[in-house]
């Protein structure tokens, strides 16, 4: 996959090529999700197996951690806010999922149109990286499983994808719609349940298990217990693959209403 690079040709991060790089996390991306569809786990697992130790998908993690993603300059519990192109070289060529993660730092911020706050977890760098890394491999797969109905945190998707498929199923005849405030949904994930549901390489359920129970370290004026707490349910708001284990732990609800209601018109 990667014969026209190595690890010791990259001195310089701003002339790596980073078209070429995303071109072909794509195509095996691709690979993954065709796979999944087939239900060929097998497959489904090398690829994967291809991505998380792909020096690409290492370099790709680090760039879209570090320079694309909103929350960039924010540290975690080591206190680093930014990498400069040399130390985001060291990281791509340290990054490997280890089944080890650091406790997360809590911050309160603003709930929209709202005086209440909610908590964000934030990992360091280096867990936000490796877990940038994990999600460039399972999203694939969960993508091709989960349902068509489902809008939140899906890449390609938006509130006006949402809006749109409303739209086409009450604009011909009337239908009921269910409003389901799901009250801290992010803070009550049961872990092993998600696990389980998650079923995937050993490896990668080490890591993500050690994610979610890593700790959190809060000293701001509004934690209810200063100091570091153990996380023995709930997932990281402020982690970079939350929004999917969340997905995952919520797939299925649509099943679950057309069974419970086979005649009516949800």
């Amino acid at each position: 996959m990667e014969n026209t690079c190595s690890k010791s040709s990259f001195n310089n991060w701003k002339l790596i090529p980073w078209k070429e790089i995303e071109l072909k996390i794509f195509k095996l991306q691709k690979r993954i999700y065709r796979a999944s569809l087939r239900s060929d786990t097998k497959l489904v697992r090398k690829l994967q197996k291809l991505i998380t130790n792909s020096w690409y998908a290492k370099l790709l993690s680090v760039r879209r951690v570090t320079q694309e993603n909103k929350g960039k300059h924010t540290a975690g519990v080591d206190g680093v806010k930014s990498l400069n192109p040399k130390e985001r070289l060291e990281l791509a060529r340290k990054l490997k999922l280890d089944g080890t993660a650091r406790p997360t730092r809590r911050v309160w911020i603003p709930k929209p149109g709202r005086k209440d706050l909610r908590p964000l977890g934030i990992p360091t760098i280096e867990d936000r990286t490796k877990q940038m890394l994990l999600k460039l491999a399972l999203e694939p797969e969960w993508e091709a499983k989960f349902e068509p109905n489902s809008y939140g945190f899906r890449p390609g998707r938006s509130c006006h994808d949402a809006l749109q498929g409303i739209y086409k199923n009450i604009n011909k005849k009337p239908r009921f719609a269910l409003d389901a405030d799901i009250s801290k949904c992010f803070d009550k994930i049961n872990h092993s349940a998600l696990l389980e549901k998650l079923n995937t390489k050993p490896s990668y359920t080490r890591q993500i298990k050690a994610w979610l129970s890593a700790g959190v370290i809060d000293f701001s004026k509004w934690a209810e217990r200063k100091g570091y707490s153990n996380t023995n349910e709930g997932t990281p708001q402020g982690g970079v693959i939350s929004p999917l284990l969340a997905n995952v732990a919520l797939h299925g609800m649509e099943l679950v209403l057309k069974e419970a209601f086979p005649s009516s018109s949800i």
